[in-house]
């Protein structure tokens, strides 16, 4: 099932004209500039950040399993769950919010490169 959600995205990426895959290629940085200037962002704003970490939760149940012979049974047996835990953080407000700054500057460059970039792919790739 996973190696499902891992290929899909692939098969997208495949179908995408060479255009789309140019463009796409030019805002790979600036999207993930982008997902951290708002999580610093919302940082600074609460004060704190957000730990996430999974869980692992084994507990004991039920399983029903069948014979050869057509005939179910149940059976005591451990069943794995995972779980997404978010606790607060502690912050340096003063480090956060210098390296917001810096994210924010990163980004208007990399905007501006992004740009000539996406006019770049589109002169090469015309649709």
């Amino acid at each position: 099932m996973r190696s499902t959600f891992i290929a899909f995205p692939l098969l997208l990426a495949a179908c995408a004209t060479p255009q789309q895959q140019c463009i796409s290629d030019a805002n790979r940085e600036l999207s993930v500039v982008n997902q951290l200037v708002n999580q610093t962002r919302a940082n600074v704003a609460r004060g704190f950040a957000i730990s996430e970490r999974e869980e692992i939760v084994v507990r004991t149940g039920t399983c029903v399993g069948e014979t050869d012979e057509g005939v179910e049974f149940e059976v005591e047996c451990e069943k794995t769950d995972t779980r997404t835990v978010r606790e607060p953080v502690a912050i340096d407000l003063n480090a956060e919010k210098a390296k917001l700054a810096s994210l924010e500057q990163r980004q208007l460059q990399l905007r501006e490169t992004v740009n000539a970039t996406v006019a770049q792919c589109r002169a090469q790739f015309p649709e």
